[in-house]
């Protein structure tokens, strides 16, 4: 179980993130910072899990809040108004903010060497930390939609993506689209996997598909930490 503090992204704005400690004291320095970054849905239980089993494996974690800047406490579940709710609350977002919100998550890991992990429009979000932020040792992105937009922008880091053969929300060209114009990137495709397969709170969840990008993360990760 995790904390709730406060951070100050470099525009004045404050918000919230969830803080996961590494579990156990014992392994003294945390093998490193994670930034966990949001779906539509805010840092809601499924967030803070995913935090708190990256602080299970050593890690500090740190999952800002990225819709703070329009609407805080922002906790929906996966039922069709939450996804309403979710996807007019990410229509109201620019790409350029939420990328302060993250630097201010990754300079609060200071010390530490930085992952970033993004799911759903957190996966986009990531894409972009990796090309636009520096700091960062290496970065996930799970079924991002948008990545598709940005995929001829130049990583600063290494980079790990997992989509879905069946996610209806991003067609398999699109992720070709990426994969060719980003030949280098290691982009693993989960055959029969829709969108949000990682999640177990929705209908979704592939438990095969999110068990094995889960250990190609952590592998990648260990590797890139290194």
């Amino acid at each position: 179980m995790g904390e709730i503090v406060q951070l100050k992204a470099s525009d004045g704005h404050e918000l919230a993130a969830y803080v996961a400690e590494p579990h156990d004291e014992s392994r003294g320095k945390p093998r490193g910072g994670i930034v966990v970054i949001q779906e539509i849905f805010g840092v809601n239980s499924h967030v803070r899990a995913i935090a708190d089993g990256f602080a299970a494996d050593g890690y500090r974690v740190m999952a800002p809040a990225m819709f703070d800047r329009i609407e805080r406490n922002v906790d929906l579940g996966y039922d069709p108004d939450s996804v309403t709710a979710g996807r007019e609350l990410k229509g109201r977002m620019d790409w350029d903010s939420p990328l302060l919100d993250i630097r201010a998550a990754i300079d609060a890991l200071a010390g530490l060497k930085i992952g970033v992990v993004g799911y759903c429009w957190g996966g986009s979000l990531a894409w972009l930390a990796a090309t636009r932020l520096d700091g960062i040792a290496a970065t996930v992105c799970y079924y991002g939609g948008q990545i598709n937009d940005f995929r001829d922008e130049s990583a600063k880091c290494p980079v790990l993506m997992h989509f879905g053969s069946e996610d209806a929300s991003i067609p398999m060209d699109a992720v070709e689209a990426v994969r060719a114009a980003q030949p280098e990137i290691p982009i693993h495709v989960y055959e029969g996997a829709g969108h949000g397969f990682n999640c177990d709170q929705r209908g979704s969840y592939d438990s095969g598909a999110s068990a094995t990008a889960r250990q190609r993360t952590m592998e990648f990760l260990a590797s890139e930490f290194a």
